[in-house]
This record gives structure tokens, C-alpha cells and sequence, in this order.
């Protein structure tokens, strides 16, 4: 098994066992705590939201958001157990970001924060029919080509970031001409295929029946690709609004 969602990678399930009479892992309890992850992350970005149109300086929140959400992160990717602390911790802290991202862009583009969270739970939901249809066969190779083609992302973006400290930039990425869509659009797709792989894999650890604390880690996950396809989505509208 293999996802390319970081938090969901192969060796996810592997050595975990639950003891007699313990409660397992379950599809309907890591939808709950999902829900219950993105309430928490709704709470605290439309609290940036507020700040930001009224005027205060949001960015030590925003940065306690980055800085804190991405080290929720790596302790729940390497701390399975602690999953039912940190994710909630993660979407509380996650959320400061995205608050603040949100209104940035709302404010140059009235009414894109609302396409933006359509269009996220529209594909979320097609693609959980399609796949529960069966219509996508999740097979190894196309596990691979979706691994494959997100670090190819992954690596893309950490080399602009390298650059952007030499003044410097990855061309056509951040460009709102046709070449820079086509791109934003191929990421776009990539991200919302890492959630065909998130299904996929969370099922299979319910099928294992994996410790009930796989739940949140299951949820965590789920987050984190529907967090990096709203971005994605945030992107490629406004490249097209600003044409």
C-alpha cells in the first residue's frame, strides 16, 4: 500500500495490532472525527478572518499557525498514538494560516473564498462517489503515478522557496498568463488524486482493523490534502480572475 499524502504512507498500518476486546478502527468514526477536525480548523480561521478586516496586524497568527501546525504535523506522522491530541491541535493551528491566506485573497478578489470552498468539498464529494462507485480502480501503478507526480510538486515548490532567497523564482508558477493556469490547474488535479489514495488507504485500515486511535490519524490526513487542494484552488482562481 502506498498514498502520497506524507501522513498516509505505506508503512502506515504496518505493525499495528489491537488487542482482544479493543475498540478498531472504523470509516464512519474517522469521517466523524474529520468533521469534527474541520469544525475546529473553521473556528479558529474565521477568527484571523475577523481580525484581518478589522484592521490588526494577523501575521504573528498566521505564523504561529504555519510554525505550529507543520510541527503538529511531523509529531503525528512519527507519534501515531498521540494522533488524538495533535490533530486537533493541527487543525486549530492550521486554521490561523488559512484564515489569514483567505482574507489576503478575498480582499484582492471579493467572492473567491466562497468559490474556493465549493469547488474543495464539490471535488471532495464527486470523488468519494466515484470512487465508492468504482468507476477509479485504485490500482498499484496508479498509486505510483499519483506518488510520483506529487513530489514532483513537492520538490518544485521547495526549490522556488530555495530561490526565492536569491531573489529568484521557479518561472510560470506564480505567472497568471495561460502557461502558469495550465500548470496550477495540473496541480489542482494532482491534489484532489491524493484523495482518491486517502480513501482508499483509510479503508483498507479499517479493513485491517487497525487501533480506534487510527481514526484521528485516518481524519488527520484527510486534512491535510483537503487543506493543500483549497490552497491549490485559492491559486488557480485568482490566476484566472486576474486575467
Amino acid at each position: 500500500m502506498r498514498s502520497s499524502n506524507p501522513s498516509l504512507g505505506k508503512d502506515t498500518f504496518r505493525g499495528l495490532r489491537t488487542g482482544s476486546g479493543q475498540q478498531v478502527m472504523t470509516i464512519n468514526g474517522t469521517v466523524n472525527k474529520t468533521f469534527l477536525l474541520f469544525i475546529l480548523l473553521c473556528a479558529t480561521a474565521a477568527f484571523t478572518w475577523s481580525q484581518y478586516f478589522a484592521g490588526i496586524d494577523i501575521q504573528p497568527l498566521m505564523l504561529i499557525g504555519l510554525i505550529g501546525g507543520f510541527a503538529m504535523a511531523l509529531i503525528t506522522i512519527f507519534v501515531k498514538k498521540m494522533a488524538a491530541y495533535t490533530a486537533p491541535l493541527y487543525a486549530l493551528l492550521e486554521g490561523l494560516a488559512i484564515g489569514g491566506i483567505s482574507a489576503m485573497y478575498e480582499t484582492q478578489f471579493s467572492g473567491i473564498t466562497t468559490q474556493a470552498i465549493l469547488l474543495t468539498f464539490g471535488t471532495l464529494f464527486s470523488l468519494l462517489f466515484i470512487y465508492k462507485s468504482g468507476w477509479i480502480k485504485v490500482t498499484q501503478n496508479f498509486k505510483l503515478g499519483v506518488f510520483a507526480a506529487t513530489g514532483a510538486v513537492m520538490f518544485v515548490y521547495i526549490a522556488d522557496l530555495i530561490l526565492r532567497f536569491f531573489g529568484m523564482n521557479v518561472p510560470f508558477i506564480h505567472e497568471t498568463g495561460l502557461v502558469g493556469i495550465i500548470i496550477s490547474a495540473v496541480i489542482v488535479v494532482i491534489a484532489a488524486l491524493n484523495l482518491v489514495l486517502d480513501f482508499d488507504f483509510i479503508e483498507e485500515g479499517a479493513k485491517q482493523q487497525a487501533p480506534k486511535y487510527m481514526e484521528w490519524y485516518g481524519a488527520f490526513g484527510l486534512m491535510v490534502t483537503l487543506v493543500w487542494l483549497y490552497l491549490e484552488i485559492l491559486r488557480l482562481i485568482s490566476k484566472v480572475r486576474s486575467k
